[in-house]
């Protein structure tokens, strides 16, 4: 999604840093800016514009699979992880920032998101061959 994860106005934040050889022999490398996990971020309040979130969207998934080892996999709490997410980009946002938040329905709606959330964005798009990936547009009141 990013043109320059080393952009000077952008943090890259993930809670995993590696490097290693996925299954299928691609070579994978995470390297975020800050390790962190987005249930409770270390920023302060009020601190960002925009924030993007784009966290795991796939539950049923090998732990070895390369789709988990590149971009990780929901826990069996994904439920409460996901809202608690949610309410941690909305708390390092500043009044009337953005949030971009982008999910791919493969395994779970969109519409089971937003429930959890128990917010409607303002607007957002389909994406992707089949249309299954949405990326949605959030602000902060």
């Amino acid at each position: 999604m990013w043109f320059d994860k080393k952009d000077p106005r952008a943090v890259y934040m993930d809670i995993r840093k590696t490097e290693l050889t996925a299954c299928d022999g691609r070579r994978i490398i995470i390297s975020p800016d800050i390790i962190g996990d987005f249930r409770k971020m270390p920023f302060d309040d009020n601190s960002f514009k925009m924030v993007v979130f784009d966290p795991p969207h796939l539950n049923q998934l090998g732990l070895n699979s390369f789709t988990a080892q590149k971009y990780g996999k929901l826990f069996p709490t994904w439920e409460d992880d996901l809202k608690s997410g949610f309410e941690e980009c909305m708390r390092v946002l500043q009044k009337e920032g953005f949030l971009i938040f982008k999910w791919n329905e493969y395994q779970i709606p969109l519409s089971k998101i937003i429930e959890i959330f128990g917010v409607q964005p303002l607007f957002g798009h389909k994406s992707g061959k089949q249309s299954l990936t949405h990326w949605l547009c959030f602000m902060k009141n």
